[in-house]
């Protein structure tokens, strides 16, 4: 049929109504991908969307590799691999955790707070043009349903 997608119709014929979690995941892509063509835009194109999964958990006061891995739903050795990168490209640094000798903490370097302004201006460019297109009303309506969707869903929220 014209004009449809893959998904659009059940296996029996009807019409498909997508579910709340992929119509989340499409409007979480596309912010994802406004937010990280702002970044190549702006010179930060050697960030990846596994480093910004991994860099998007660390705390104001550092975050230790264990904890960003856990949050990220990736191994320690993948969270270690992707800090790795990340330092090396000048978005994070290392210090020595102060509650424990042996660990280290990941914190965002300056390099990283800059390209996180460049994220929060596409942030903010994408909820405008979402807020222009459903109304003020609804858009708080929405913020407000994931928000208290949020509760029983992220664990770290």
């Amino acid at each position: 049929m014209s004009g449809e997608r893959p998904g659009d119709r059940y296996e029996g014929g009807g019409p498909a109504e997508p579910n709340l979690g992929l119509l989340c995941f499409i409007a979480h892509r596309a912010m994802e991908g406004a937010v990280f063509d702002a970044l190549a835009k702006a010179g930060y194109d050697d960030f990846t969307v596994a480093q910004g999964r991994v860099f998007a958990r660390i705390g104001p006061l550092g975050t230790r590799v264990t904890e960003l891995a856990e949050q990220a739903g990736v191994t320690k050795q993948t969270a270690g691999f992707l800090v790795d990168q990340l330092e090396r490209s000048g978005y994070v640094h290392r210090t020595p955790d102060p509650s424990d000798a042996r660990a280290r903490l990941v914190h965002i370097a300056p390099r990283g707070a800059a390209a996180v302004a460049v994220a929060r201006g596409a942030e903010a460019a994408v909820e405008a043009q979402w807020s222009a297109h459903l109304g003020v009303r609804a858009t708080r309506q929405l913020r407000s349903a994931l928000n208290r969707l949020r509760e029983i869903t992220d664990p770290y929220g």
